[in-house]
C-alpha cells in the first residue's frame, strides 16, 4: 500500500506527489490543458464583453444573448471536462474496485444539470 493508499486517496495520479495536503490535482494531458485554458480565455472575453454592454446600456435582449452565448460556453468547457475525467480518473478508481466515485460524479452531474 502506498502512501496515498494509506491516507484515503483513492487515484495516486489526482493527488500531488506527496500526497499530504490532500489535494486532489488532474492529470490530464497538455492537449487537454491548453483547449481547456483556452476555451476559459475566450469565455473570459466575452463575459468582459457583456460586462461593457451593460455598462453601455445595450438593449436587453441582445446582452440576455451574450449571456446565452456565455452559458453554452461554459457547459461546452464543462461537458469537455467531465468526459477526461470519467475517462481517467473515475475509470482508474473503478478499475481499482473504489466505487465510491460514482456517487461523486453523480453529484457533479446533477448539479450541472440543475
Amino acid at each position: 500500500m502506498n502512501s496515498d493508499e494509506k491516507q484515503g486517496h483513492s487515484c495516486p495520479d489526482c493527488y500531488n506527489a506527496k500526497g499530504t495536503s490532500g489535494e486532489r490535482l488532474s492529470h490530464h494531458d497538455d492537449k487537454t490543458i491548453k483547449e481547456l485554458v483556452t476555451r476559459m480565455n475566450r469565455i473570459e472575453g466575452q463575459i468582459r464583453g457583456i460586462k461593457g454592454m451593460i455598462e453601455r446600456h445595450v438593449y436587453c435582449d441582445d446582452v440576455l444573448n451574450q449571456i446565452s452565448s456565455a452559458q453554452s460556453a461554459l457547459d461546452g468547457a464543462a461537458r469537455l471536462l467531465l468526459e477526461k475525467h470519467m475517462k481517467s480518473c473515475v475509470k482508474e478508481q473503478l478499475q481499482n474496485g473504489e466505487t465510491e466515485v460514482v456517487d461523486e460524479v453523480l453529484k457533479t452531474i446533477f448539479r450541472m444539470i440543475r
